[in-house]
């Protein structure tokens, strides 16, 4: 059997929630929450992944504010309070954190470890946040963006560092005897706080029988759903025995003057849509207008940039490319103007030639479009 350490932790919240997405492969779309993680994690990764220069806590604000997605927030004082929580994350953690003097052995780190049961073999695969080197020996380090801040027991009792500490083991066998010095810490990002434990070899196998336990019962399960407070934001409420009756709705045919109402409002938003467009474009041609004569490619309004692109398409003279590629023998393989097969083409054929092609292409189009975006303060 090949799991996770995050399917694993499915199984024991709820085992149904584990049939749906491990069994049937039913995909829900994320959460915000766990975008949010996910980029926290990338900016994090991002704030010590470097060679001589690692990035200040300028570039890790610029970099979480580029990748922001607010549409992923259906509410908005929901997302502009997430992304409060994420600047401030980066800037406490560059407060109480030092990147150029972290021994960074590795990021993101991908490991896949086997656990015997018997005759049975169990691969649980999955990634490490981070690892450490310390005076002492090692630190493994997983990254939480958890609201609350948990007891001291979860470090000690965490089946995720346990999977990471026998990962680390297969890959660095020679500290199994000494386990004491390999810390094992969650970093509670938006506290501040890192929770830190260690393990005995003892220890080690013990925990490790109790991995191999909720394995043993995944596969004599029957899957029952099981509540807890989790079910808020898990994705499978619609179709989940115990709340599908949230979703039930009576369906009711609309009277005449409702479907009027709705016809009307439709129309009108189109209405206004045709009218919002045509004006944005006449609104994108003035700012066009005033970057060109200002000479500038960026314009800078209440904490927003706007920029400009620039497309261009090209056409080739056909009448000159066929002669050109007639005298090599090459049109037949083209016969049509096709911009991947003439690349393909140009490719075999002497630089001169090449030159030559370039040389018939001529613009057809050029069209511009802005982009907006926050600023970062630059």
């Amino acid at each position: 059997m090949n799991t996770s350490f995050s399917a694993l932790d499915t199984f024991k919240t709820c085992p149904l929630k584990y049939k749906f997405q491990q069994i049937d492969k039913i995909k829900t779309p994320k959460s915000p929450e766990a975008v949010f993680g996910s980029l926290v994690h990338d900016t994090m990764k991002f704030i010590h992944d470097g060679n001589f220069l690692l990035p200040t806590e300028k570039d890790a604000l610029q970099h979480f504010s580029s990748k922001w997605n607010p549409e992923v927030f259906t509410d908005e004082i929901q997302e502009r309070t997430a992304f409060v929580q994420g600047i401030k994350i980066i800037q406490d953690y560059y407060k109480k954190n030092d990147p150029n003097k972290a021994q960074i052995v590795d990021l993101e780190s991908r490991f896949s470890v086997e656990i015997k049961d018997g005759k049975e073999s169990r691969i649980i695969s999955g990634f490490i946040d981070r690892i450490d080197k310390t005076d002492e020996g090692f630190e493994i380090i997983d990254y939480k963006t958890a609201r609350k801040l948990p007891p001291q027991e979860t470090v000690e009792t965490s089946m995720q560092l346990l999977i990471y500490l026998l990962a680390f083991l297969k890959r660095y066998p020679q500290f199994e005897k000494n386990t004491n010095n390999i810390k094992l810490s969650l970093y509670f990002l938006k506290h501040g706080t890192k929770l830190t434990a260690s393990k005995t070899p003892q220890q080690l196998e013990e925990e490790k029988e109790q991995v191999l336990e909720i394995i043993r019962e995944i596969g004599k399960s029957d899957f029952p759903a099981q509540t807890s407070p989790l079910c808020d934001w898990c994705g499978y409420q619609r179709i989940c025995p115990m709340w599908k009756h949230k979703f039930k709705e009576e369906k009711t045919a609309p009277s005449e003057q409702e479907k009027n109402q709705i016809i009307e409002e439709y129309l009108v938003l189109q209405d206004k849509i045709k009218g919002e467009k045509r004006r944005i474009v006449e609104l994108q041609e003035k700012i066009i207008g005033i970057m060109e004569n200002e000479q500038v490619e960026r314009l800078f309004s209440e904490g927003k940039i706007i920029s400009k692109t620039i497309r261009k398409t090209y056409k080739y003279d056909e009448e000159k490319l066929k002669n050109l590629l007639e005298e090599v023998g090459a049109w037949e393989k083209v016969l049509k103007l096709d911009g991947i097969k003439l690349k393909q083409v140009s490719a075999t054929l002497p630089p001169q030639i090449k030159k030559s092609i370039e040389e018939t292409k001529y613009l057809d189009k050029e069209s511009f479009s802005i982009n907006v975006k926050k600023d970062g303060g630059e």
